[in-house]
């Protein structure tokens, strides 16, 4: 498959030609899904955020381990955070979008936005600088994570909403469709988790505008390409939230760290 891949509209219901093209590929690309006004609004209200937890010296947000890092001339960055919605009005405020509900279907029954779950909403700042700690993520399942949850495995879609733009050197995310499809054994061993950082042949790359969303399948393979470029032109800003199914189980305060997070050191 192309890196050039068909784009979108986002409405409160999907089209035949979406839901069949989501599943067959496992992700899907809707452009304009927020302003250029919203875009800054909530990237402001991330510093907000960034700024409480820096003078705080937060850790870990309902067991999640928060990841620190340096932006361009040294100053301490939130770099990774966890359940950002649970502390923001302007985050919480944006899953309320009524064409979220419309992605639901996607995962099956029962399904619903993480809002408590998992790690909540995810807001993850990029910048490719000499003392950065987030540049990019290996090869990877989401599915890996029900295992070490202790669940079976149930559909994981995890929503994109970009707030930068990007070219291919910028790096970003990358999958390889139709991995959805794949049996448990291609799930653990047809790479090695967060280590293989190399591309691969079957790659596409997603190059998302600010404002645009993409949606792709937990159990797809990707990564998160690490940028050619360095300096301000590499910063990128995304959130995640994701679509889970199966039993409902909420986090807080007093949840532990999950096994795999302890080793989050591995994953720049």
């Amino acid at each position: 498959m192309a890196s050039l891949y068909p784009t979108f509209t986002l409405s409160e219901k999907l089209s035949e030609e979406q839901i069949n093209f989501f599943n067959q590929h496992g992700f899907i690309h809707f452009k304009n899904f927020i302003n250029k006004d919203t875009v800054s609004s909530i990237v402001h209200a991330s510093k907000e955020v960034e700024r409480a937890w820096i003078n705080a010296d937060v850790k870990k947000i309902n067991g999640v381990p928060i990841k620190y890092g340096k932006d361009l001339d040294g100053r301490t960055i939130v770099q990774r955070f966890a359940f950002i919605n649970q502390h923001h009005k302007a985050l919480s405020g944006l899953l309320l979008d009524p064409r979220l509900s419309a992605l639901l279907p996607l995962a099956g029954e029962g399904s619903r936005l993480g809002t408590e779950e998992k790690d909540g909403m995810v807001f993850n700042h990029y910048i490719n600088g000499p003392e950065s700690s987030f540049t990019k993520m290996g090869w990877h399942t989401d599915g890996l994570r029900d295992i070490f949850y202790g669940g079976k495995l149930n559909p994981m879609l995890n929503v994109g909403i970009h707030l930068t733009s990007q070219k291919k050197e910028n790096g970003g995310l990358r999958i390889i469709p139709g991995t959805h499809k794949q049996n448990i054994y291609q799930m653990l061993f047809r790479k090695k988790y967060f280590l293989d950082n190399n591309a691969d042949r079957n790659e596409v790359s997603i190059l998302p505008e600010a404002g645009d969303l993409t949606i792709h399948d937990g159990r797809l393979w990707h990564r998160v390409a690490e940028s050619s470029i360095r300096g301000e032109e590499s910063r990128r800003r995304v959130i995640y939230i994701p679509i889970i199914a199966g039993k409902y189980a909420p986090k807080n305060e007093n949840s532990p760290t999950v096994f795999y997070q302890r080793f989050a050191g591995i994953v720049k």
